[in-house]
């Protein structure tokens, strides 16, 4: 994907060996920080976002962060910058990352993925007045940063219902990027949401790669490779949780004419994915752009989140998109996810998060 740089002499600094700066930091337009939510006690330069693996334009995690950063520059009228992760890079280039947007005056500084939590360990200590979050981590632990982390594996529990509900064959398909914990949460909610439809139903289940490095969150090749063995094998529906690579999965899966489904953002909505988008079934939703946004209003109101922040399916920061007009029509799927929504709400399914 092409990138603009940046060429503002502020902000050239943030470019050197930590990563490219995305165009969207070129609106940062010399805001002062004071941004309408403040009533003027906000002096920062407005928020400092560091993505994820696979970066902007996956059309999921980061670009749901992407979403977020944003509405709050809008909302609260202040500035920010976002920066793209650098191929094949150290911890110390994150840290570096990190500790330069910090050092620049931007608040909150968000590390978005859970590969940030050495970084905000190492840089919170050094700029204890600045704000920083971390999605998809609870380990990091200081009075000024907030863990943004979710309860992903009930998302998954309703992909697992619609998928189980959707089945023609009786057989459906998980493809997770890289084999971590993070990612088993996924695995987890589908696997358990398949099997309160029906136990008998066959699940495939796929990780792309052992470690993030090696690109399984950002080789849509190796989701494509992935998808096909397991639509090959039987499945008709595939679930992903594969950042970038979950492209790969919905375009397989769609060239087939067969139903994907997508995760944290709304895929059937983005735009990289129109020509696939009848099959895409729904979406695992989960709001890290809303996170990003909770976070930067309080810090420009002056109350900074801290502590661990969890979002689950009452808060409304996680759910099943049905954006696609052909998932609205299928009455008895619709009813069957609404139904084991309310469950997990009210209490009477509890959602394992290992598998």
């Amino acid at each position: 994907m092409a990138r603009l740089f940046v060429a503002v002499a502020a902000l050239a600094l943030l470019a050197t060996a930590c990563g490219e700066t995305s165009s969207d930091a070129a609106k940062d337009d010399g805001k002062d920080g004071k941004g309408s939510g403040s009533s003027g006690s906000y002096d920062g330069k407005g928020i400092g976002l560091a993505y994820d693996i696979g970066g902007q334009g996956d059309q999921s995690f980061n670009d749901a962060a992407h979403a977020g950063y944003e509405r709050a520059r809008k909302d609260f009228g202040i500035g920010g910058v976002d920066m793209e992760p650098g191929d094949g890079e150290s911890s110390a280039d994150k840290v570096q990352r990190i500790e330069q947007l910090a050092r620049q005056g931007y608040d909150p500084v968000i590390g978005v993925g859970f590969i940030y939590a050495p970084a905000i360990q190492e840089v919170a200590k050094k700029f204890p007045d600045t704000t920083f979050g971390i999605v998809d981590d609870n380990t990091v632990k200081a009075g000024n940063v907030a863990d943004l982390v979710f309860h992903e594996e009930q998302g998954s529990y309703l992909a697992g219902v619609a998928a189980a509900k959707a089945t023609k064959a009786d057989h459906v398909g998980f493809i997770g990027g890289v084999d971590i914990p993070i990612i088993h949460k996924f695995e987890a909610g589908f696997v358990q949401g398949v099997k309160s439809v029906d136990p008998k139903i066959k699940i495939e289940k796929r990780y792309l790669t052992e470690k993030p490095e090696e690109g399984g969150f950002a080789s849509p090749d190796k989701g494509q490779d992935a998808a096909s063995g397991q639509l090959e094998a039987g499945a008709d529906v595939l679930y992903h949780a594969a950042g970038l690579s979950g492209q790969g999965v919905i375009q397989e899966a769609g060239s087939q004419r067969k139903w994907a489904i997508g995760v944290d953002s709304d895929q059937y909505k983005q735009k990289a994915l129109a020509k696939y988008r009848k099959y895409i079934l729904g979406s695992a939703l989960k709001d890290v752009g809303g996170a990003v946004y909770d976070l930067a209003g309080s810090v420009v109101k002056g109350k900074p989140m801290t502590g661990t922040q969890r979002y689950d399916l009452r808060s409304g920061r996680v759910g099943f998109a049905d954006s696609n007009p052909a998932y609205r029509d299928m009455k008895e799927v619709v009813a069957a996810v609404e139904q084991a929504k309310r469950d997990i709400v009210d209490g009477k399914v509890e959602v394992s998060a290992r598998p």
